[in-house]
């Protein structure tokens, strides 16, 4: 008995040869994509560091008011508050020792005290009504700002642009200031509309140093 396969016309056997190319076209192609490494930003492991830092930043926002609000009126439990914000800042520092080691993480918890204790100094001049004093801290106090921004840029400079980092920094110098100033003045409802900037400013920023971390270091996020 003939095959069968000898009767096909040719244009059935062309037909019949493309499908099956076809076929292992997709296949290749469905292989090759599962075979692709997930996103970083796509893993636990980055869920977990946005959460995390997520928090940092938030409790940053939430105890620097806390400062603002009972230095403004004296209030008992005042060294506590900066004492759990300088906390604050240690623990920014420790976040980011697993990726750029202990020695950097470091040197930014510095750079974060001085920005507190530089802050403190203006809120201090500005209750006395000292402006030559506040003007002089103000002035250290975004200069701090720049070198926080740069720290952070020459750390990840293709995630983190310098004047991307500087301009994020000013903003929430700025806002801080505007928290700050209607505190003391007893512009209530100022300063709640200036955390109310703020607390979504640092949460943006927050993001924006996980998402940094995750891309520098794709191979702790797999």
């Amino acid at each position: 008995m003939k095959s069968s396969v000898k009767n096909w016309s040719l244009s059935q056997i062309i037909r019949s040869t493309g499908i099956f190319a076809l076929l292992l076209v997709a296949l290749f192609t469905m292989q090759s994509c599962s075979k692709e490494e997930t996103s970083p930003l796509e893993t636990p492991a980055y869920t977990s560091l946005n959460s995390a830092m997520r928090k940092l930043w938030s409790d940053h926002a939430s105890w620097t008011r806390e400062v603002i609000v009972n230095f403004a009126t004296n209030a008992p439990g005042l060294n506590e508050s900066i004492n759990r914000l300088l906390k604050n800042q240690e623990d920014i520092g420790n976040a980011i020792k697993p990726y750029y080691g202990n020695e950097a993480g470091d040197a930014l918890t510095t750079l974060l005290k001085e920005h507190i204790t530089t802050a403190a100094e203006i809120l201090t001049a500005a209750k006395a009504g000292n402006t030559t004093a506040q003007n002089d801290a103000a002035a250290r106090w975004y200069a701090n700002g720049d070198q926080i921004a740069t720290f952070l840029s020459t750390a990840n400079p293709k995630n983190w642009p310098l004047d991307h980092m500087k301009s994020h920094m000013k903003d929430h110098l700025d806002l801080t200031l505007e928290e700050a100033v209607a505190e003391l003045t007893g512009n209530y409802t100022a300063s709640v509309a200036a955390y109310d900037k703020i607390y979504p400013q640092l949460l943006h920023l927050a993001d924006l140093l996980s998402e940094g971390v995750a891309l520098q270091f794709p191979d702790k996020f797999k």
